[in-house]
């Protein structure tokens, strides 16, 4: 069964776009989802390709996961007749001391958030934590982007967003 191991940060600066190696744009939207299925469906579509994902709905470090890929005309489709709320964003990818970070610059309706995605192979597996790196986010649910589509960023309240600074 593949399992994701995966840490979510909060992106402090501008410090990590100097090593960047490369970036693409995506674009993904829902098919299914919480509160009626306990997973998520999605359909991505980046750069030129085009992948179908199902994960499991449980927040945390570690869930289930499956990513297919699919024809891109047909994501196109998905995306344009059955996909609901759509996220879109920038995916940068940063290499630090041998560990890949993922930064996702977000657009759209979530324009102004930018967080670091890790992947590992333990739940505990050390990692480096580069100084742009911030505030873990891996656990609050509404970082995830099943979450970011329904209630973008742009919508947060004061509350929500100053929750973030106060710790």
């Amino acid at each position: 069964m593949p399992i994701e191991i995966e840490r979510k940060f909060l992106v402090v600066g501008d410090a990590w776009r100097a090593t960047a190696s490369r970036s693409e744009r995506m674009v993904q939207g829902y098919l299914a989802g919480p509160p009626a299925a306990r997973c998520s469906v999605r359909v991505r579509i980046a750069a030129a390709a085009a992948f179908l994902n199902i994960k499991s709905a449980t927040p945390g470090v570690q869930r289930d996961e499956y990513e297919y890929a699919i024809p891109l005309e047909d994501a196109q489709r998905l995306l344009a007749t059955l996909a609901g709320d759509v996220v879109e964003k920038t995916r940068h990818y940063v290499e630090v001391d041998g560990h890949e970070f993922e930064v996702d610059e977000f657009g759209g309706d979530n324009a102004g958030l930018v967080v670091a995605e890790l992947e590992l192979d333990r739940v505990d597996a050390p990692f480096p934590r580069p100084a742009w790196l911030g505030r873990e986010v891996s656990e609050l649910v509404r970082y995830y982007n099943l979450n970011l589509a329904a209630h973008p960023y742009s919508l947060w309240s004061a509350a929500e967003r100053n929750a973030d600074d106060a710790h």
